[in-house]
Formats: structure tokens, C-alpha cells, sequence
């Protein structure tokens, strides 16, 4: 096809929910990211919590989305994206800004009537409840208001925002740090998805298709959530892969505290260390996705597993800002090795009929890493770093422990043969 008539399909091929969905899922990335970037930091030197209370409750803060993410499709169907994508911005708007208002004199009374540990828990909880509608619902209006000739761009748009997000929310963290507070940057992102609810309410419409399936009800869910719980195989890989996002993960629990305690890095500076990710997936997906299309999707998976896991020797070879920015490049690379295959993957192990069903639980390793990889993470520090003095031994342990989830993954495909299994259900 022509340039100039691919173009035209583009510009017509996408309603306006669409471009407004997209643009408001930026955002959220946006404050998404600069929370995460920060908060390590702000959790052990402003609020003054241990090394491993710090790595559980910002692995807390990573895991609960995904988690929650499970049911959020149902309740985005039965609200309607319009009324669901408002109601988490609202959310979203409010938990960042008592996130950032802990130490604030009108927090006080809050702070003195159950212990700050909890108080903070029961704050992290919040953006899990709004992400958990934002990430269906945006998803969801880019297949309704997309033409059917420009929906798989339509998806590459998607991502390739979530990614910009991910790479500008650490940035501007690190500036707003460095020259104001911390605190300012929970502010930032409470203002950037305030003013996200104001778009979708002045700019979004509910899109609609002639033929769309009624919305499944939340007693259908929770049965179809028991369907996939009891498939022992499903749920087996699902924890073996988790050990990937337990890996992944520590560029935002471990790496922070890591460079500001160890190697006395400025908390902005490490912010802005933490863009690297995201602008390597933007530079190197397409790339890498061309170089390893005619790999198999579970050889991509146990590469990119074990590409990411040897990253972190990095840093343990080479503590400091160059070799933590040598090292999220490399995890970068695995991840873009790895995750358009992971779904492939998924999909091989599901039963044909219900697809679309374990789909939706393709993302509960992410969670799982995250709350395995802040329990973890504290462990080590504790243990390695605080005790034995011995920081570098941290990263180590890492590399272990995703060389481990590599080798059960390749053990995993031998003994299960889920391509078999797949052929024999079809």
C-alpha cells in the first residue's frame, strides 16, 4: 500500500475516544512512574522506615495493580469506559496527593491513630484501585474505536505512549526533587491525572459497536477467576515466570536504595537514571522484535528471562551510575526479547474456548514479582549490605535467582509440552 493512502487510513481509522484515551493513559503512565522512581527513597529518608520495611511496601505499591487489574475489566464493562476512566482518575488524583501530604501538619492526627506503616499500606492500595479500571478501559476503547485495517497500529500507538510515560514520569521526578521535594513530585502526579479526569469529561464519549458482547457480570468473573485457579499447569507457569518480574522489578526497589545508601548518588539523579528502561524499549522494541520474529516464543521467553537476569552482574562488577545505566539497558533488552512472546506463550496454554479468559491473568506474574521481589529485596539488603557489609552480594543473589527461573522455565516446556497439549485441545 502507498504511503500517502496509509497515512489517510491512520488519520480516519481512529475515533476521537481513541486519541483521548491514549493521551490520558500517557498521563497516568507519567504519574505512575515518577511515584515509583521516588519512592523507595521517600519511604526511608523522609519517613524513616527500615531497608526492608522500604522494599515491602514499595513492593507492595508495584503488585497490587496487577493483581486487582483481574477484576478491573469487569467493573470498566458494567461502568462503562467513560464513567470507569473518571472515577480512577479521581482516584489516582487523591492517592497521590496524600501520598505526597504524609509529612504534612494536617496529616498529624492520621499519622498518630494507627501505626505509619499502615497508614501507608492502606495509601498504596488506592492507585491499584484506579489503575485497576484505567488499563481495561484504555484498552478497551482502542479496539472499539479503531477500525478494524488499523487496530494492530492502533495498539503499537498504545504502547509506544505507556513507554514515553515510563521514560518522562522518572525525569521529571528527578527534577522536581532536585529542585523542590520529593513531596512535590506525589503533587505533580496527583495534578497530571486531575487533569486527566477533565479530558475524559469534556473529550471522551462511550465508544460503541453494533455486535458487542453484553458485559460479564462480576459472579461471571470470580467463576472464570476459579477456572483458571484450578488449572494446576496454567498456574504453575504463571509462578515459575513470576521469577522474571521478581528480577525486573529491582530497578525500582533495589537499585534505588542501592545507589543513594552505597554509592551516595543523589535521590533526583537516580530518578533520572530510571528513564533508561523505558527510552531503550522506545529505541530497540521494533529492532529486536524484527531480529527475533522467527524465534519460538519459548525460546524468546527463557532468553529474555536469563539476558535480564544477568544484568544486574553490572552492577555488582561495576557499582556507580554507569554500570547501573549499562545495566538497565541490558534488562531492557531481555524485556523486549521476552514480553510480545510471553503472550504468544499464554495463549498456547489455554484452552481454545477460553483464550480470552486466561489472558486476562497473563499479567498476575507482574504482580507477584513485585510483592516477591520487595520482600526479597529487603531480605538481601538486610542481610548482604546492613549485616555483612557486603552490598555487591545483593546483586549476585539476583542473578541467581533468575538464572533459577530460567533453568525451571526450560524444565517447565520439556516435561509439560504445552504446544502438545494446545494441539491436542484444538
Amino acid at each position: 500500500m502507498a504511503a500517502p493512502s496509509r497515512i489517510a487510513e491512520i488519520r480516519t481509522g481512529f475515533a476521537r475516544p481513541f486519541w483521548v484515551a491514549n493521551v490520558t493513559e500517557l498521563f497516568e503512565r507519567l504519574a505512575y512512574y515518577a511515584v515509583f522512581a521516588s519512592l523507595a527513597n521517600f519511604l526511608q529518608e523522609r519517613l524513616g522506615f527500615s531497608t526492608q520495611q522500604t522494599s515491602s511496601l514499595t513492593g507492595w505499591f508495584g503488585g497490587t495493580v496487577w493483581f486487582l487489574a483481574v477484576f478491573g475489566g469487569a467493573v470498566a464493562d458494567k461502568l462503562g469506559f467513560r464513567r470507569a476512566l473518571s472515577a480512577a482518575y479521581l482516584i489516582l488524583a487523591a492517592a497521590y496527593f496524600l501520598l505526597g501530604s504524609l509529612t504534612s501538619a494536617w496529616m498529624a492526627p492520621a499519622r498518630g491513630i494507627m501505626p505509619l506503616w499502615l497508614l501507608v499500606l492502606i495509601i498504596l492500595i488506592l492507585p491499584a484501585l484506579g489503575i485497576a479500571m484505567v488499563k481495561p478501559s484504555v484498552v478497551g476503547t482502542t479496539a472499539r474505536a479503531s477500525q478494524e485495517n488499523v487496530r494492530s497500529i492502533g495498539y503499537s500507538i498504545y504502547y509506544t505512549l505507556v513507554n514515553v510515560g515510563g521514560a518522562a514520569g522518572p525525569f521529571l521526578a528527578g527534577v522536581i526533587s532536585e529542585r523542590v521535594s520529593t513531596e512535590n513530585v506525589y503533587r505533580m502526579a496527583a495534578l497530571s491525572v486531575l487533569l486527566m479526569f477533565f479530558a475524559v469529561l469534556f473529550f471522551y464519549r462511550e465508544p460503541r459497536k453494533a455486535g458487542d458482547a453484553p458485559p460479564p457480570s462480576i459472579a461471571k468473573t470470580a467463576r472464570n477467576f476459579a477456572t483458571v485457579v484450578s488449572n494446576g499447569r496454567f498456574m504453575l507457569f504463571l509462578l515459575i515466570f513470576s521469577g522474571f518480574w521478581v528480577i525486573y522489578w529491582q530497578q525500582y526497589i533495589a537499585l534505588p536504595l542501592f545507589l543513594r545508601k552505597y554509592q551516595g548518588v543523589p535521590a533526583p539523579t537516580i530518578d533520572k537514571i530510571l528513564i533508561t528502561d523505558a527510552v531503550t524499549v522506545i529505541a530497540l522494541q521494533i529492532l529486536v522484535s524484527y531480529l527475533t520474529k522467527k524465534v519460538a516464543p519459548f525460546t524468546s521467553i527463557v532468553a529474555g528471562t536469563l539476558v535480564s537476569s544477568l544484568s544486574w552482574i553490572i552492577v555488582a562488577l561495576h557499582p556507580g551510575i554507569p554500570g547501573a545505566i549499562a545495566a538497565l539497558i541490558v534488562l531492557a533488552l531481555g524485556e523486549i526479547t521476552l514480553s510480545p512472546r510471553y503472550y504468544e506463550y499464554v495463549s498456547r496454554l489455554a484452552p481454545p474456548e477460553k483464550q480470552g479468559t486466561y489472558m486476562g491473568f497473563a499479567f498476575v506474574p507482574i504482580g507477584i514479582g513485585s510483592w516477591v521481589g520487595g520482600l526479597l529485596s529487603g531480605y538481601f539488603m538486610h542481610h548482604f549490605a546492613e549485616l555483612q557489609g557486603q552490598p555487591q552480594l545483593v546483586w549476585w543473589s539476583f542473578v541467581g535467582f533468575g538464572v533459577v527461573t530460567a533453568l525451571l522455565l526450560w524444565i517447565y516446556d520439556r516435561i509439560v509440552k504445552p504446544g502438545a497439549a494446545a494441539t491436542q485441545a484444538a
